[in-house]
C-alpha cells in the first residue's frame, strides 16, 4: 500500500501544473485534504488551515494562488489515489470490479464520494473545481466500461453508467448509512445489472 500511496502522491504531483515539492506544502495539502472531506470545503477557514499545518500565510501563496487551488491539488490527490487504487487492484470482471468499488467505498469513503461533496459545495459547472470533478468522472466510467468491454459484457457503455450511478448511490449511502448497510446493498444491487 505504502507504494501504491506515493505512486499516487506522484501523480497527483505531475497533474498541478508548476508544482513545487516542498514538506511545508505537503503538511498543507495533508491538512487541508483531512479538514476539507472531513468536514466541507466552505466551513473550513484559511486561518484554521495555517494553524493546523504549521505553516505561514506566506509559505502558503508560495504553494497555492489561493483556497480554490488548494482545493484544486486536494481534489487532484484524490483522483490519483483513486487511479492507483484501481490500478493495483486490476479488475478483470465485473464481478471483480463490483468487489472493488465496494472495497473501496467501505474502506475509504466514511464520509461520501470527495468530488460529490465538491460538486456540492461549488455550483458553477464552470468552475474549476466542477472541472476537476468532471474529468475525474470520466476517467472512472471509461475505466469501468474497458473492464467490462473486456470481459464481454452486452452493452458496455450502459452497465457502465449504470454501475457509475450506483457507486454514487452506494457512496452518499456510506455517509448516511454506514458501509456495514451500504457496501452489501451495492453488491446485491451491482450483481443484478450483470444476471444473465
Amino acid at each position: 500500500m505504502p507504494s501504491t500511496v506515493a505512486a499516487a502522491a506522484s501523480v497527483a504531483l505531475a497533474a498541478e501544473p508548476a508544482v513545487k515539492a516542498s514538506p511545508a506544502r505537503e503538511r498543507l495539502l495533508s491538512v487541508a485534504s483531512e479538514l476539507f472531506y472531513r468536514e466541507g470545503i466552505h466551513r473550513v477557514g484559511m486561518d484554521r488551515l495555517l494553524a493546523e499545518a504549521g505553516v505561514t500565510r506566506a509559505t502558503m501563496y508560495r504553494h497555492f494562488s489561493g483556497k480554490e487551488a488548494l482545493v484544486a491539488a486536494y481534489l487532484h490527490r484524490e483522483d490519483a489515489l483513486a487511479r492507483a487504487g484501481f490500478a493495483a487492484r486490476h479488475p478483470e470482471s465485473a464481478e471483480q470490479l463490483i468487489h472493488w468499488i465496494a472495497d473501496d467505498l467501505a474502506g475509504t469513503h466514511p464520509r461520501g464520494c470527495a468530488f460529490i461533496n465538491a460538486a456540492a459545495e461549488y455550483p458553477d459547472p464552470d468552475s474549476a473545481v466542477r472541472r476537476i470533478v468532471r474529468d475525474h468522472r470520466a476517467w472512472f466510467r471509461e475505466a469501468v466500461m474497458r473492464v467490462l468491454e473486456a470481459a464481454s459484457v452486452p452493452d458496455a457503455t450502459t452497465a457502465a453508467d449504470a454501475l457509475v450511478q450506483l457507486r454514487d448511490a452506494a457512496l452518499v449511502g456510506c455517509s448516511l448509512d454506514g458501509p456495514a448497510v451500504a457496501r452489501p446493498a451495492f453488491v446485491a444491487t451491482a450483481r443484478r445489472l450483470f444476471a444473465a
